[in-house]
């Protein structure tokens, strides 16, 4: 069991995870611990990939043509979440970032399962551990984020929160091109720790 399960958990992640842009802000979250705590128990993982999305220059944000019902969230304040649904499907889970109204966000791409296997594997009908979160999908279903997590802040909220990866720690990262986009698919926005084996993919 990690040490999120133990007395004496890590902290909720300061704000000043959340400061500045998303480029600087994917690689400080990764590391930090995402926590959902749902009726039927508690899931957590490590972060361990990230993809930024920007305010400007970056025709695949979201928010690249201005505030609308679908993204609203999107220009809250820094260290709330945005969840949206993709191709109709599936629920992706991101982190603002930013000034209040810049529309910057991370998007969480994958995690290391660290509480609530058992949980995860019932929800996502899967048993190995690697098709538990690795990928953005993927992590949302394991941890039941849903609809009513988006615009949550995640600074010590009981439902979802971030949890502050242990001090000290500077983990080896690599930076690269985005997947899975058609837009600004050459920008190295993508980033992941270089010995994680739970990485979406390589």
């Amino acid at each position: 069991m990690s040490s999120t399960g133990r007395p004496g958990r890590p902290p909720a992640a300061p704000a000043s995870l959340f400061a500045g842009g998303a480029r600087r802000v994917a690689r400080r979250l990764l590391g930090a611990v995402l926590v959902s705590e749902g009726p039927d128990g508690r899931t957590a993982g490590r972060i361990v990939e990230t993809e930024a999305y920007l305010a400007s220059g970056d025709p695949a944000c979201h928010a690249h043509r201005g505030p609308t019902a679908r993204n609203a969230s999107m220009f809250g304040p820094a260290g709330s979440a945005y969840v949206y649904r993709i191709y109709g499907l599936h629920r992706c889970f991101n982190v603002v970032t930013g000034r209040e109204g810049s529309g910057e966000a991370v998007l969480v791409r994958a995690l290391e399962p660290l509480e609530g296997l058992d949980l995860m594997r019932r929800r996502r009908g899967r048993d190995a551990p690697r098709e538990l979160c690795s990928g953005p999908a993927k992590l949302v279903e394991a941890l039941a984020i849903g609809p009513g997590h988006d615009g949550l802040a995640l600074d010590g909220g009981a439902a979802l929160r971030l949890e502050a990866r242990p001090r000290g720690a500077r983990p080896r990262v690599v930076a690269t091109t985005r997947v899975g986009i058609s837009r600004a698919a050459d920008l190295p926005l993508r980033f992941y720790l270089a010995d994680s084996p739970w990485v979406s993919r390589r």
